[in-house]
C-alpha cells in the first residue's frame, strides 16, 4: 500500500545579513514554528522538514542539490521572511530539478496597532520580500505554485496539502517502471502514444512483455498459496453459489487466484507500479484477469485495459494522491448513456477491470461469460459505486504535448436495479450538464478510457499537471463550451510557439 508519510518536503525561508544575528535569530525561530504547524497539520500528509534559513548565493544553491539528491523529498516550500535579495536564488532555481511552492505568508497574522515599530517593520517584511522572489521566479520562468494566506489558516494548509500530494505522484513517477503484456488493441488510436517522449518529460518507462512471461509466473504458483487467496476471497467477498466449493465453477475461481498470485509475483519483481493487457493477446492463461486487476488496482497499482499505458501511469498517480484520503479510485470507461431528457446521465463500466475500492458495500464475486477473447469465463467482482461527488480523467498524446482532461461529476444511483448486468458500474450526472460535458470531451479529444477518482479533487490534478509540464483542461460547473473552444485555440497558439 502507498504511504505518503515517508516522504518529506523541504520548508526554505530565505533572508540576508543585513539586518544583523538578531532578526535572523528571529526568523529562524519563526520559521520553526511554521514547520512545525505544517507538518502537524493534518491536511498535509508528508513530513514537513525545516531547513536552515538561507542568506547567500551558496546557502541557496546548495540547499536545492541536496534536495534534488535526497531521494524522499518531494519538493521545496519557500518563504521569504525578510527581504531576500532574489539574485542570490537564480543558481539555486535553476539547478532545482523538484517542484517548489512558494508560500506568500507572514509570521503575525495581524498588524499590532498599538506596539508596531521600525524594528518589527524590518522583521516582518514578506509582503515585499515574497515580491522579490516571485519577480525572478518569473523573469527565469520558473514553474511553481503560490499560495497566499495564513500559515494557520485552514485554507492554506489545505492548499498546500493539495500541492504536496500532487508532488508525492510526481516523484513516485521519477524511475517507475510499467508492464505491458502484449501490445495496443489493434487498430485503436487513443491509447497508442509516445513511450519516449513520456519518460523524457514525466520520468517513468513502459515496457513490453510477451503474454509467456506473465504465464510462467503464474505456472510457478503453489496449490497452498491458491488455496490461501481462495479462503481471502471467501472472507471478503459475497461467493456465488457456483464458485463455492462444491460448485460447477469452482475452479475458475482457483484458476483467477492463480493469475493473480502470478500477476503479483511478476509485479513485484519488476518492480512495477502498474500495467496493462489486452484480450487480443492471452496464450498461456484461462481467463483474461478480472479480479486479480480489480484488487491490485485497490492496492495502488495502475492499469489499463487494451495496452492503455497512459491511463494505467495516471491511474498509479492518481492513487498516490489520493493515499490515506476517503473513496477510491479505478480504470473506467464510459460505456453508455441514458439520454432521457429528465435526467441524462453516463454508465461508466468496463468488460471486468473496475476497482473494489469504490465499491457501495460489500462486493459480490460471480463468473459470466465475456463473449469476448475466446477464452474462459472470467471472475470478477460486481457492485455498484458509492454515490458523491467524483472525478473523470483522461490523459492522450497530442504529438507536441501530453494533455491531461479532467470532467467533475456526481456518481448518483441506478435509476432501476440492473440485474443482467454482469461488471461492477458507476453511474454519474457530468457537469456542467450532458451535452457540455460530453461536447467538452470530444473537442478536447478526452480518450474513452479514464481514470476515475471519489478521493481526490480537480485541484490535485491541476497541480500536478502543471509540475507535470501538462497541458490541463478542466470541465466542471462552470464550463461553457464557446468559452471552452476559445481555450483550446488559445492552447493550441501557445504549445506551437512554446
Amino acid at each position: 500500500m502507498i504511504n505518503l508519510e515517508t516522504y518529506q518536503v523541504w520548508f526554505v525561508t530565505g533572508s540576508q545579513h543585513l539586518y544583523g544575528n538578531e532578526v535572523l535569530r528571529q526568523v529562524a525561530d519563526h520559521a520553526q514554528q511554521i514547520a512545525r504547524a505544517l507538518n502537524d497539520s493534518p491536511q498535509i500528509p508528508v513530513k514537513v522538514v525545516f531547513k536552515p534559513v538561507v542568506t547567500t548565493p551558496e546557502a541557496i544553491y546548495d540547499v536545492c542539490l541536496e534536495a534534488n539528491r535526497a531521494p524522499d523529498c518531494i519538493g521545496l516550500i519557500t518563504w521569504m521572511h525578510t527581504f531576500s535579495p532574489a539574485k542570490m536564488w537564480i543558481n539555486g532555481l535553476a539547478a532545482l530539478q523538484k517542484p517548489f511552492l512558494h508560500l506568500h505568508t507572514q509570521f503575525n497574522r495581524d498588524i499590532p496597532w498599538a506596539t508596531i515599530d521600525m524594528d518589527f517593520m524590518n522583521l516582518n517584511q514578506s509582503a515585499h520580500g515574497d515580491r522579490e522572489f516571485g519577480f525572478v521566479a518569473s523573469r527565469m520562468r520558473a514553474n511553481r505554485k503560490v499560495v497566499v494566506g495564513h500559515w494557520q489558516a485552514d485554507e492554506t494548509q489545505q492548499e498546500i496539502g493539495v500541492w504536496t500530494r500532487a508532488a508525492c505522484a510526481r516523484l513516485d513517477w521519477q524511475g517507475a517502471k510499467f508492464a505491458r503484456f502484449g501490445d495496443n488493441m489493434r487498430q485503436v488510436a487513443v491509447t497508442e502514444g509516445d513511450k519516449v517522449a513520456a519518460q523524457i518529460q514525466f520520468g517513468y518507462a513502459v515496457n513490453g512483455y510477451g503474454v509467456h512471461d506473465l504465464v510462467e509466473s503464474v505456472n510457478h504458483v503453489t496449490n497452498a498459496d491458491v488455496d490461501r487467496l481462495v479462503a481471502e476471497y471467501e472472507a471478503t467477498y459475497r461467493i456465488a453459489e457456483s464458485l463455492r466449493a462444491g460448485g460447477k465453477y469452482r475452479e475458475s475461481l482457483r484458476d483467477a487466484a492463480r493469475i493473480e498470485l502470478g500477476l503479483r509475483h511478476f509485479l513485484e519483481e519488476g518492480p512495477f507500479k502498474g500495467f496493462t493487457d489486452t484480450f487480443e493477446d492471452l496464450p498461456g492463461l484461462k481467463q483474461l484477469p478480472g479480479i486479480a486487476v480489480q484488487r491490485l488496482m485497490a492496492e495502488g497499482y495502475g492499469f489499463g485495459a487494451e495496452g492503455d499505458w497512459k491511463t494505467a501511469a495516471l491511474l498509479r498517480a492518481i492513487n498516490v494522491m489520493g493515499a490515506g484520503l476517503p473513496g477510491g479510485a479505478s480504470f473506467m470507461e464510459d460505456y453508455t448513456y441514458h439520454m432521457d431528457p429528465q435526467g441524462e446521465k453516463v454508465l461508466g463500466a468496463h468488460m471486468l477491470e473496475v476497482s473494489p475500492s469504490i465499491a457501495n458495500g460489500k462486493p459480490s464475486a460471480e463468473i459470466y461469460p465475456l463473449s469476448i477473447g475466446g477464452k474462459a469465463d472470467p471472475v470478477r467482482l460486481l457492485f455498484d459505486t458509492r454515490t458523491g461527488p467524483a472525478l473523470n480523467a483522461s490523459m492522450i498524446d497530442l504529438g507536441n504535448r501530453f494533455r491531461l482532461i479532467v470532467n467533475e461529476v456526481e456518481v448518483v444511483p441506478p435509476d432501476e436495479p440492473l440485474p443482467k448486468l454482469p461488471v461492477a458500474r458507476a453511474l454519474w450526472l457530468p457537469k456542467p450538464n450532458f451535452k457540455t460535458a460530453l461536447a467538452a470531451w470530444i473537442y478536447a479529444g478526452g480518450a474513452h478510457h479514464t481514470a476515475f477518482s471519489q478521493a481526490i479533487a480537480s485541484a490535485h490534478l491541476h497541480d500536478f499537471a502543471e509540475m507535470s509540464n501538462m497541458e490541463f483542461l478542466l470541465i466542471d460547473d462552470h464550463t461553457e463550451l464557446t468559452e471552452f473552444r476559445k481555450e483550446l485555440r488559445w492552447n493550441e497558439a501557445y504549445y506551437r510557439n512554446a
